[in-house]
């Protein structure tokens, strides 16, 4: 029994090491983040030059870079009115092409909304420059060998070229621009019916002499976001870049390396969010330099961007026209959407802009059948229940012979008892005598470990994809649960409600205030289960077991509703299981009395008179 013992500490040990960091750091963190909404302001100082974009092959400088528009204005809405633009308006996007600098800087996604009220704005992704978070994309030529060529800056300003004035599925739209001194700029945008944009730059040389310039992309973004820094997902610059693999870069860690260089590669990078995400794509295998890089020129903005230059020159003779075609991805990360450009365009594992976690061959499948139970019955909630009642048919067989042998420990407690109180001045004795016990009636006294163990693993799976799953956010059950990706919005220490404060808030405790009516039905359930077994006999393990539902319960309080629904639902059939399995195999399950019991006041031990 002392193996057993040792083995169940060791899983209860296990599990609060799993979930101590959500319920101790990032749970509370979580909390403050979605609780707090910045409103956008004016720059406190002005816009700075960026940095170069990406380093070049050979002697090739990187593109110059005019200084961004000093000009800092009251909010989002006035940068935009401030230049003149050309529309973008699909199905799923809204938004604007700056034709200062032909820059994507204004984007929003129109599927998707801040908050499950119906009346919430619509999720920005792309802010211009000369406002908090500014952030966008643009593309754009760098001169060959260093050669003086009057090429377009994002100062620039360009005008459209032909009759399309607004950019949607069925028409594209094309921007120019003359430098005076014999090359003409065309810029192509094409948009599909999700989140592509095809760009195709060209040039037109009506000079005398050949030019010769390197195509390049980058995303920008000032200022640092705020991120939930969980260590199950990726929030920050990342990239697929040939044998240099998955680059995933946290914006603390560009603060410190302030440039990374990739060269001789391919591929793509940009920035993900926890649900968002855009990147500069390259075509399939053409080859590149990329950069990550930080800068801070005034020491009052973070300029961080994800670029890069082609290596291979675009050269255009005399009275002839040369292009370059490239893509940029700008929204939502739906799983479908991704893995279809992947399919069709031939890109660099897009799949990895969605992070699955350390178990992704579980993760993914996981997220794959939970959308298929979802298109048949059409509530995520639901189908997190009927995957519940799948993982417990799948393990029935392992489960069986687990209560099974604890019917069989239960059957011979009696002769245990006995054996303890014969050998209790001589351990090894009792040892030998418990394990001939086990084996005359071939019991495993680690079998009961089985049935948690297994839960861990698919714990974490659906953990995972309820975290990250844009399809889960805003994702209803029913009653109060309107978005099984968030926490239980109730709480008792409000009385749900009545009392009209946020306990949340308060200093250092106040990460742990948040308790809505699932956890507790989870916590009870928990208990519950406990309760199929009379306490150990060992206090300090029950001690452990009996705080094992309050401290679960507290931790669970800030997890995504849809995983404590899960959690209860999985201790309700684990109940119902075990009472049929080991009734059938003929052990005595006071459940009811040992509920009871645990409400009783324990007697006081009798004290033995000294001599």
């Amino acid at each position: 029994m002392t193996d057993n013992r040792n083995v169940i500490i060791a899983i209860v040990l296990s599990m609060l090491v799993l979930f101590g960091w959500q319920f101790f750091v990032a749970g509370p963190q979580l909390q403050r983040a979605q609780q707090q909404q910045e409103i956008a302001a004016a720059q406190a100082a002005a816009a700075t030059p960026v940095a170069t974009p990406a380093t070049t092959v050979a002697a090739t400088p990187g593109p110059a870079e005019a200084a961004v528009s000093n000009t800092v204005y009251p909010d989002r809405a006035a940068a935009i009115a401030a230049t003149q633009r050309v529309t973008i308006d699909t199905e799923d996007l809204h938004g604007s092409i700056n034709l200062t600098g032909a820059r994507l800087d204004d984007l929003e996604l129109k599927q998707y909304q801040e908050t499950v009220d119906p009346a919430s704005p619509i999720i920005t992704l792309l802010t211009p420059s000369g406002v908090h978070n500014a952030y966008y994309i643009e593309q754009g030529w760098a001169p060959a060998n260093g050669a003086a060529v009057a090429l377009p800056t994002n100062a620039s300003v360009w005008t459209v070229d032909g009759a399309n004035t607004s950019l949607t599925v069925a028409t594209p739209v094309t921007l120019k621009f003359d430098n005076g001194a014999g090359l003409i700029f065309r810029r192509t945008f094409a948009v599909d019916e999700h989140y592509l944009f095809t760009v195709t730059q060209s040039v037109e040389n009506t000079g005398a002499a050949a030019v010769s310039l390197f195509p390049y992309a980058r995303v920008a973004r000032h200022d640092t976001p705020k991120v939930q820094n969980f260590f199950i997902q990726h929030e920050g610059p990342t990239g697929v870049l040939a044998s240099n693999n998955l680059v995933a870069k946290k914006y603390s860690d560009m603060q410190k390396d302030q440039v990374i260089d990739l060269q001789n590669t391919s591929g793509w990078l940009g920035f993900t969010d926890k649900y968002w995400a855009t990147a500069v794509l390259a075509k399939p295998g053409v080859p590149l330099n990329a950069r990550f890089s930080w800068s801070n020129p005034t020491g009052t903005m973070d300029i961080y961007q994800s670029s890069y230059v082609e290596t291979t020159p675009v050269t255009v003779a005399p009275g002839a026209t040369a292009s370059n075609e490239s893509y940029i991805f700008a929204g939502a990360k739906e799983v479908a959407v991704v893995d279809g450009y992947k399919e069709k365009y031939g890109f660099d594992r897009l799949d990895l802009m969605i992070d699955w976690g350390w178990l992704h061959f579980l993760t993914y499948p996981m997220f794959k059948l939970l959308t298929i139970l979802y298109g048949v019955i059409g509530n995520f909630g639901v189908a997190v229940l009927c995957v519940t009642v799948l993982v417990k048919a799948v393990f029935f067989p392992l489960a069986n012979r687990s209560y099974k042998s604890m019917a069989a420990m239960r059957r011979v407690q009696p002769e245990m008892k006995a054996m303890q109180e014969r050998f209790k001045d001589d351990k090894p004795a009792q040892q030998q005598a418990m394990m001939e016990l086990y084996k005359r009636e071939k019991i495993n006294p680690l079998s009961g470990c089985w049935p948690m163990l297994i839960q861990i693993p698919v714990f974490y799976s659906l953990y995972t994809v309820i975290f990250i799953s844009l399809e889960m956010r805003h994702a209803p059950f029913f009653g109060w649960i309107q978005d099984l990706a968030a926490p239980d919005p109730t709480n008792i220490f409000t009385l749900f409600g009545l009392v009209p404060w946020d306990p949340t808030f308060l200093p250092i405790i106040g990460g742990y205030l948040h308790l809505g009516v699932w956890p507790v039905i989870m916590g009870i359930t928990m208990w519950v289960q406990m309760k199929l077994n009379p306490p150990p006999p060992d206090p300090t393990q029950a001690m452990i077991f009996g705080l094992m539902p309050i401290i679960f319960t507290f931790m669970l309080g800030t997890f995504p509703a849809g995983l404590v629904i899960y959690w209860a639902w999985n201790n309700t059939l684990s109940v119902t299981q075990q009472w049929f399995i080991m009734k059938r195999h003929g052990a005595e399950v006071n459940l009811f009395g040992n509920i009871i019991d645990s409400f009783k006041r324990k007697p006081k031990p009798v004290e033995t008179p000294k001599a």
